[in-house]
């Protein structure tokens, strides 16, 4: 995971390299500042001078402290912009392998989770490139800056920071070890527990209406206990290597501090070079001053240390899913669809399995959706009509053949494919925006034309009259009725216009007048194309060319409605299971 992160970081080797050299500088300038100030002290304490004599030096140190102050601002906004540029690609990288795996993948896991994987564990990443790796070569540079200009004073302190400055950071992996793997748990249980909470913030009506809400507290307030204690373990594992740093660090100061007061009364007589002049009160100020300074970059090491292990525990999750296989992308080609005006599709021993335990769900089938043609596909819930759909869209792996317009699907670019659809659920998921960009899904300069017709066609007319285009709504449909949304949704799929449609219940959620509107709109749109439509409604079915039958994953039938019909046990069996809403009440 570690040397995962650091590949991610050469994308930002400008802003580290910048944040290091300011760094550096600004301890270059550290020496000088202190350099001036044993010199104040000891003009003062020892030569007694008029004081008038350092306002010059007293005005260069707060040059020098305005310098520094300069160069730790400068730090830090290179810092920010190294995480920002690393944790935006990692983002992208994220949301590419969502698209690549697709929402059949995605839906096996809560949003919640998926939330925090995006947004908390890679915000969590920030410190670990903006403060973690270039303090790693200033906890180096720095001390070595130091003993350069300490071991020409006293070869023996010199010794001492720099054999306590070896010792410091193999005590702080040890500790670090095994906070890396407290922190890969802590994150497992934050997705977890926001899975959980997400879960049911969406269900709070359905918890108050069944009156679960002392339960599902009791639990919450479990689930939260236990990443409280996680997190806190975490804590104490921070506080111990800050503890280590901060006593050998003490310890340190204080030999110096002794070796220094020794010498002045001539107990101690070793340790630096010349025996006749000794240590003078400036070299012994100069180090004295120096020695904290000598262990801060490794304090902040130690500070930041937490990152680290923090950023390897957000990394192990993020790269555990970025290294799935896409079993559906590994089908996906790279041949075009280009200028395409008529879609039909054939199937031939189409068999598919579940991801996990490899149970066929469909298949084999064989069927042909004609072009030009309508063809209607029903079944009882939990058939296969979903899955089915799936993997025309793409998002499912399959085995057999599953050709359009002669090609393998598996050969085709994805992308290329799903242009050429236009799809309306019996779910719509609005995004947050505008009910312009709901429906042109942020298409830059899109005609007005089409978009007009698209609302037209959709009976939106009136809404988007009374709202506007640029009224806002929310993933969640905000003031908009279920209706409302429906049509949004057939809007969208009005304006793109496909070649190929793919129609869930588009009318589901539509009172009964609205959707015989609505259906009379779709038929002239789809009169002259290639269309898939799922529905559970015998009076559409009435006037489809072909309606395939599927039940337990299995086509058992596929003729028109007029021979279909013959059979009436069929059609009881088939939608039984869904009966058609009423739709009296339906706020539409």
């Amino acid at each position: 995971m570690y040397k995962w992160l650091k590949i991610q970081s050469n994308l930002a080797k400008g802003w580290l390299r910048l944040s290091v050299g300011l760094g550096i500088l600004s301890s270059l300038v550290l020496l000088v500042q202190i350099a001036v100030i044993s010199y104040i002290l000891k003009t003062l304490l020892i030569e007694q001078i008029d004081k008038s004599t350092i306002i010059p030096y007293l005005f260069g140190l707060f040059i020098i402290i305005l310098i520094r102050a300069i160069c730790t601002w400068g730090r830090e906004v290179a810092g920010f912009r190294c995480g920002e540029k690393i944790r935006i690609h990692i983002r992208k990288l994220i949301l590419n392998k969502f698209q690549e795996l697709g929402p059949a993948y995605i839906k096996n896991k809560p949003v919640g989770a998926w939330a925090t994987l995006l947004l908390e564990q890679v915000e969590n990443m920030q410190d670990f490139f903006s403060r973690y790796l270039p303090q790693i070569s200033l906890s180096i540079a720095i001390p070595f800056i130091i003993l350069i200009a300490v071991f020409p004073i006293s070869w023996f302190i010199g010794l001492v920071f720099l054999l306590t400055a070896l010792l410091i950071p193999i005590l702080m992996i040890l500790v670090g070890l095994k906070a890396a793997n407290a922190n890969q748990k802590n994150f497992k249980a934050l997705q977890r527990l926001s899975g959980h909470f997400y879960d049911r913030l969406q269900a709070m009506t359905t918890i108050r209406l069944f009156d679960r809400t002392k339960e599902e507290e009791k639990l919450l307030k479990k689930v939260s206990e236990n990443f409280r204690t996680r997190t806190m373990s975490i804590l104490k594992l921070a506080f111990l290597s800050s503890a280590i740093l901060e006593f050998f660090a003490a310890i340190c100061i204080a030999i110096t501090a002794i070796y220094f007061s020794s010498s002045f009364m001539d107990k101690i007589n070793f340790g630096y070079y010349s025996s006749s002049s000794g240590i003078t009160l400036f070299s012994a100020l100069f180090v004295l001053i120096l020695a904290p300074e000598f262990y801060q970059p490794l304090r902040d090491l130690g500070t930041f240390y937490h990152a680290r292990q923090q950023a390897i525990g957000a990394a192990e999750s993020i790269v555990e899913f970025l290294e799935q296989i896409s079993t559906t992308n590994s089908q996906i080609g790279n041949i075009k669809l280009e200028k395409l005006s008529t879609i039909y599709i054939q199937a031939f021993n189409l068999k598919v399995y579940s991801h996990k335990g490899g149970k066929l769900l469909i298949g084999p089938v064989s069927f042909d959706i004609k072009n030009n043609e309508t063809t209607a596909l029903v079944g009882p819930t939990g058939s296969g009509k979903t899955t089915l759909i799936n993997v025309i869209l793409g998002f499912i792996p399959y085995q057999g053949s599953l050709k359009i317009n002669g090609i393998e699907l598996k050969d085709i670019n994805q992308s290329s494919w799903h242009k050429k659809i236009s799809w309306v659920g019996q779910n719509p998921l609005l995004l947050h925006g505008t009910i312009r960009d709901n429906i042109t899904l942020g298409q830059n300069n899109p005609s007005n034309i089409a978009l007009k017709q698209a609302i037209r066609d959709s009976l939106l007319s009136k809404f988007v009259h009374q709202r506007g285009l640029n009224y806002q709504v929310s993933e969640n449909f905000g003031r908009l009725s279920v209706g409302q949304t429906q049509r949004i949704a057939l809007a969208r799929a009005l304006f793109k216009n496909g070649c190929f449609w793919l129609l869930d219940e588009p009318t589901a959620s539509l009172d009964a007048n609205t959707e015989k509107l609505v259906m009379q709109k779709i038929k002239e749109k789809i009169r002259k194309k290639t269309s898939l439509i799922v529905t559970h409604q015998l009076h559409i079915l009435k006037n489809i060319e072909q309606i395939l039958v599927i039940q337990n994953g299995k086509l058992i039938k596929k003729s028109n409605f007029t021979t279909l019909s013959k059979i009436p046990e069929l059609f009881e069996e088939t939608l039984q299971s869904n009966p058609t809403p009423d739709r009296k009440n339906t706020n539409a």
